[in-house]
């Protein structure tokens, strides 16, 4: 591990796409949202069952300081996505080792690096509800908006909050341009939506209405950042820090990148 400071609707189910990847410069080693849209799971795949999810939590959580209970919410939430996914192109994503690391290990180490603790989140295109769900799981004193452009997917992720009786999570469906113009977060996390360029676009007209934002990356991603410099800088974000770590069983190496907007003090 290793840290460096320095709308409305458009139809009846979808709004447009906040997902238009940077042509320049897309990190093919993240596990993308907008990928895992395209393989549909399919009604012949049934979900594993949750105990054998509860065994891939252990498994890709061995030897970080977590408890049980939580890993057994994280098991549940598992399930349910992977039955949805039976309806609802949510992930390609199915081996439970493969869910357990790179949906729910990644989502959970954002709040073993950031002080969430009473604060507010918004995360951008939450898709089956990663980061939101497991991070809402992880630290209950956090206030989490999970929001997609996609009618369906936002419908499931209220249905997985309402299963899991999580009362700090509120589900929006629409744009989070849209949502921040009368809204605040302390955190804006963005997992996998689109290119560090693309993302800082998002935010110009809401800039104020953030102080820290979040990008989960694959190991390209020195090239996305390279590749949107220019035009961070000229939006006022500056990035900060950098957590590089490993994922389990060679699943690949990812990076947290935390992006100060204009005028932040961070938390």
């Amino acid at each position: 591990m290793h840290a460096n400071s320095d709308q409305q609707p458009a139809a009846d189910d979808e709004k447009p796409d906040e997902k238009a990847a940077d042509k320049d410069a897309v990190d093919s080693q993240a596990p993308e949202k907008d990928a895992e849209e395209e393989v549909p799971a399919g009604p012949d795949v049934p979900a594993p069952p949750v105990e054998e999810l509860r065994e891939a939590m252990d498994w890709a959580f061995e030897g970080e300081e977590i408890e049980g209970d939580l890993l057994d919410a994280f098991a549940r939430h598992a399930h349910l996505v992977l039955d949805e996914n039976r309806r609802v192109n949510i992930t390609a994503i199915l081996d439970p080792k493969e869910v357990a690391a790179k949906h729910y290990l990644d989502s959970w180490r954002i709040t073993q690096f950031l002080p969430l603790f009473g604060h507010t989140v918004i995360d951008i295109g939450t898709g089956g509800g990663f980061p939101a769900i497991p991070v809402a799981l992880a630290e209950p004193m956090a206030r989490v908006t999970a929001i997609d452009s996609t009618r369906k997917k936002a419908d499931f992720v209220q249905r997985s909050v309402d299963e899991l009786g999580l009362k700090n999570v509120n589900v929006q469906w629409g744009r989070a341009e849209d949502w921040l113009l009368t809204e605040r977060a302390d955190v804006a996390i963005f997992r996998a939506v689109s290119s560090v360029r693309e993302n800082v676009r998002t935010l110009r007209k809401v800039k104020q209405s953030v102080r820290d934002v979040v990008m989960l990356k694959g190991k390209s991603w020195s090239r996305e950042v390279r590749a949107a410099e220019r035009e961070a800088e000229r939006l006022g974000f500056h990035l900060d820090t950098v957590w590089e770590y490993t994922l389990p069983g060679e699943l690949g190496d990812h990076v947290i990148l935390v992006y100060k907007a204009p005028g932040s003090q961070g938390l």
